[in-house]
């Protein structure tokens, strides 16, 4: 998943990260579940078909809940890439457990390495492709979109459970599936990625153009914020100007670094990239909350460009 990206959306320590939140996540539903099975008087064949699958989601989801919800993730391929990798530390803990505990035979082992394993990293995917696309286009974020996503989880763990092929078979039909599944999100993701690209980057270049030729004024934009003027002090209003201008340069920045990753080049980090978050940091504040809102027509930031902002913000340090 990982080789295939080409924008390398997903950088290896954000996969290390991944894996460690499965780990965490299967460590606490060991305990989560012996106290439940313990606790509601059902029999374990109940408990692993009704009740295990939501408890073991939903812990694998706080981090890709976390991710979106911080914009940590730009778009579905990433988000997918995570999820796998939580889902595949959540399944190694676990099949640790049972090697040390289960004494079986290699046909059982195959079924659990590779059908559980997999099973675990496709529900966890399927949990962050379905939160991502739903969530608002707009910086917000969406309870009804991973409350979908949790349920597109449950239902494949809770199937799965249910035992309704023959264990090699479920493996098989598992391990057939996966990959058609990852390569129509990659497809999408990519198509998607290209076109935000293609028209973000062409946007972004014409208002830096503007902005910089002294045009800017004669624009329905710069009449926009000259008519700010007559709410805001004129200080605040430079403030704006100087803060839209910092946005762009950091948006084509951030575009630029995914063309060259595709390219098969990497970029080396911009030491003037430090500084200017500082500046834009600054200027949010001197500027307020109403004054932000007021020039979100201007340059409103998508969960795109928040992401972009995360990515820059990491690859200087």
């Amino acid at each position: 998943m990982v080789l295939i990206d080409s924008y390398k959306l997903v950088r290896p320590k954000a996969v290390g990260l991944a894996l460690l939140a499965g780990f965490a996540a299967a460590g606490v539903a060991y305990v989560v579940n012996s106290w439940l099975l313990s606790s509601m008087g059902i029999s374990s064949a109940h408990y692993s078909r009704y009740v295990a699958p939501l408890t073991e989601e939903g812990l694998k989801a706080i981090w890709i809940v976390y991710l979106v919800r911080f914009h940590k993730v730009g778009f579905t391929v990433d988000a997918a890439i995570s999820g796998f990798a939580i889902g595949a530390g959540f399944a190694l803990v676990e099949n640790i457990y049972f090697l040390s505990a289960i004494e079986a035979g290699i046909q059982t082992w195959v079924v659990r390495g590779f059908g559980t394993a997999i099973m675990h990293g496709v529900a966890t995917a399927i949990f962050a492709i379905v939160c991502k696309t739903f969530q608002r286009h707009d910086s917000r974020f969406s309870v009804l979109a991973v409350f979908l996503g949790l349920i597109a989880a449950y239902i494949l763990h809770s199937a799965y459970n249910h035992f309704p092929f023959p264990p090699l078979i479920s493996t098989s039909i598992l391990i057939i599936t996966a990959p058609v599944l990852v390569s129509v999100v990659f497809e999408q993701s990519e198509k998607r990625t290209r076109n935000w690209l293609g028209t973000g980057f062409d946007t972004d270049q014409e208002l830096l153009t503007s902005l910089m030729n002294g045009s800017f004024a004669s624009t329905r934009i710069g009449k926009f914020l000259t008519s700010l003027k007559e709410h805001f002090e004129g200080p605040i209003v430079a403030d704006m100007f100087c803060l839209i201008r910092l946005r762009v340069e950091l948006s084509i920045r951030a575009k630029g670094v995914l063309m060259m990753r595709e390219a098969g080049f990497e970029p080396r980090p911009d030491q003037l990239v430090q500084s200017k978050f500082v500046e834009i940091k600054y200027l949010e504040g001197a500027i307020g909350k109403t004054g932000l809102l007021a020039i979100e027509p201007i340059h409103k930031w998508s969960k795109e460009d928040l992401w972009q902002l995360n990515m820059l913000n990491e690859q200087k340090k």
